[in-house]
C-alpha cells in the first residue's frame, strides 16, 4: 500500500500508467492513516485507474460520486460506475447497484434489476445482499413472494452475524412462516440479535422470559431485556418497563420509576402509556395528583382510539372532574368507547337515552 508521503517522489520521476499503481494512489488519498485526506485528488487516481477497467477503483469512484466526496454528488454517474464494478463481479457493487435500483437513486425504480443484482451479490456471500434479498421474497418485492426463499436467504445472513436478519428470522421461527414453528430457535435467534444490541430484539426476547415462550419463565430476565430496549428508546419496552414497575414484576415495585417510564413512552404517542400515566396521576402514585394532568393524558390517549380513556373521560364530563359538567360531551365519549366495544359504555347510553 502507497502512503501519501510516498507519492510526491514517484509521481514526478515515473509514468504510472499501471492502473493498480494508480489506484493505491487514489486509495492513499481517499483511506488516510492518520494523514489530511484529499478525495479531489483521489478522484483524480482513480478515473485514471477505472477508465482502464480497474474493479475497486470503479467501485471507490461510483461512491465518490455518490457522496458527492472530491467532485459534485452525482447519482446517475455513481450507476454507471457501480455498473460497471457490477459487470466485473465485484460484490459491493452489485449490492450498491441493487440498492439504486430498489430505491431510485440514479435510476429509476426497477426491483426487478434491484433482485437480479442482490442474487448475484447475494451468492457471494455478502450478507447485505442476502439480507435485502430476504425481504424481497418475504413481500414479493421484484420477485414471487416465497417466504421459504426468505427464510433461506435471512438464515444465510443471520449466520453471518447480521442482527436484522437474525431478527426476522426468530419472527419466522415464532409465527411459523415460511418454516415451522419452533419457539425456542425463535428465542435463540432473537437472544443473537439482542447481544447485538437489536432494539427490538431485545423487547421481543424480554417477552420469551415473561411469558416462557421458548425459554424458562424469567420476570427478572425479561425486566433486564426490557430495560436494555427502553434505554434504546423503544416506546414498547419502555411501557412494559412502567408496568414492571408498578407491579413488582422481576423487580422491585417502584410508583415512581412506573411513573417516568410510563412518561417517556406517552411522549412517543404510546396511548396505553398515556392512559396508565393518567392513571398514576388520579391515584397519585408515584406522582402527586393533578387533575389537569389526567384530562391532558386521558385526551391524548382517547384521540387514538384508547377505550379505557374514552370511557373515562365520558365520566370525567358526566362528574364534572376537572372540567365543567356537560353530558352531552359525556355521550359522545361514552358513545366513542360504545362504538369500540366497551361494555360500560353501552350500558351507560342504554341507561342515559343514548342508545
Amino acid at each position: 500500500m502507497i502512503k501519501q508521503g510516498e507519492i510526491v517522489d514517484t509521481t514526478d520521476v515515473i509514468e504510472l500508467e499501471d492502473p493498480n499503481d494508480q489506484f493505491n494512489i487514489g486509495d492513499a488519498y481517499y483511506n488516510t492513516d492518520g494523514e489530511e485526506q484529499d478525495s479531489k485528488e483521489a478522484v483524480k487516481w482513480f478515473r485514471l485507474a477505472a477508465n482502464q477497467g480497474h474493479v475497486l477503483a470503479q467501485y471507490y469512484l461510483a461512491t465518490c460520486y455518490y457522496h458527492g466526496d472530491g467532485v459534485d454528488k452525482d447519482k446517475k454517474l455513481a450507476v454507471e460506475w457501480w455498473q460497471k464494478a457490477a459487470e466485473q463481479g465485484f460484490s459491493m457493487a452489485q449490492f450498491d447497484l441493487g440498492c439504486c435500483n430498489y430505491f431510485g437513486e440514479g435510476t429509476a425504480v426497477d426491483m426487478e434489476t434491484a433482485v437480479k443484482w442482490w442474487l448475484k451479490s447475494a451468492k457471494q456471500g455478502l450478507y447485505q445482499a442476502q439480507y435485502f434479498l430476504a425481504i424481497c421474497y418475504y413481500h414479493g418485492d421484484g420477485v414471487k413472494m416465497d417466504k421459504k426463499e426468505a427464510v433461506k436467504w435471512y438464515r444465510k445472513a443471520a449466520e453471518q452475524g447480521d442482527a436484522d436478519a437474525q431478527f426476522e428470522l426468530a419472527k419466522c421461527y415464532n409465527e411459523g412462516i415460511g418454516v415451522r414453528e419452533n419457539k425456542k430457535a425463535a428465542a435463540e435467534w432473537y437472544g443473537k440479535a439482542a447481544e447485538q444490541g437489536h432494539a427490538d430484539a431485545q423487547f421481543y426476547l424480554g417477552v420469551c422470559y415473561s411469558d416462557g415462550i421458548g425459554v424458562k419463565k424469567d420476570l427478572k430476565k425479561a425486566f433486564e431485556w426490557w430495560k436494555k430496549a427502553a434505554e434504546q428508546g423503544m416506546s414498547d419496552a419502555q411501557f412494559n418497563l412502567g408496568v414492571s414497575y408498578k407491579f413488582g414484576k422481576g423487580v422491585k415495585k417502584d410508583f415512581a420509576q412506573a411513573v417516568k417510564w410510563y412518561r417517556l413512552a406517552a411522549e412517543q404517542g404510546d396511548d396505553m402509556a398515556q392512559f396508565n400515566l393518567s392513571n398514576c396521576y388520579f391515584y397519585g402514585e408515584g406522582v402527586e395528583e393533578d387533575e389537569a394532568e389526567v384530562l391532558k393524558w386521558l385526551r391524548k390517549a382517547a384521540k387514538q382510539g384508547h377505550t379505557g380513556a374514552q370511557y373515562n373521560l365520558g365520566i370525567c364530563y358526566e362528574v364534572g372532574y376537572g372540567v365543567r359538567k356537560n353530558k352531552r360531551t359525556a355521550a359522545g365519549w361514552y358513545r366513542k368507547a360504545a362504538a369500540l366495544g366497551d361494555e360500560q359504555a353501552k350500558e351507560w347510553l342504554e341507561e342515559n337515552g343514548y342508545a
